[in-house]
């Protein structure tokens, strides 16, 4: 268990995509507890984040940690096998940005699901709203598609304080 180093713009190993996760051995765990342990690390740095990748880590697998007021998930080899039509476009950071600037993207209001647990059953689910955000989010760091990838209009990028102010 332990806190690790977060991979930071520019670092390659945030544009590999993560191998499936197939074997499920207990190291699965281990990498959940780090996953969960930074996670929370971060939020009490930065008081804001709700989900971390395993690449942003280091590690090119296809897990990813959610811990919301509302909900504590781990979703082994999640893949998003719907989106809705309505979409969102709304200001992001990410940890890997180190929380400095907002990019403001396009987001599916609504997302549906496939990923596994730790007793290998698949699960479908249906996210909506800023859980919705936070999934696809995650989902797009172990597929090597960074925030920034997604700006549709080059002045939609704003430094974390500019962004405060306005907020």
């Amino acid at each position: 268990m332990a806190v690790r180093e977060i991979l930071l713009l520019g670092n390659s190993g945030l544009r590999k995509v993560a191998q499936e996760e197939t074997e499920f051995r207990s190291e699965l765990h281990e990498i959940a507890r780090d996953l969960r342990e930074t996670l929370h690390s971060l939020q009490s740095t930065y008081k804001t984040g709700n989900g971390l990748a395993a690449t942003q880590i280091g590690i090119n697998r296809r897990v990813v940690y959610i811990d919301t007021i509302d909900r504590k998930l781990i979703l082994i080899n999640p893949k998003i096998i719907w989106k809705s039509e309505e979409t969102t476009m709304l200001w992001e950071s990410c940890f890997s940005f180190l929380q400095s600037f907002y990019v403001k993207i396009r987001r599916h209001s609504s997302v549906q699901v496939k990923y596994q647990n730790y007793k290998r059953e698949i699960i479908i689910e249906k996210f909506n709203g800023q859980i919705a955000e936070i999934v696809q989010h995650e989902i797009d760091h172990i597929d090597a598609i960074l925030p920034t990838d997604l700006i549709e209009n080059k002045q939609d990028i704003i430094m974390a304080s500019e962004y405060l102010k306005k907020k």
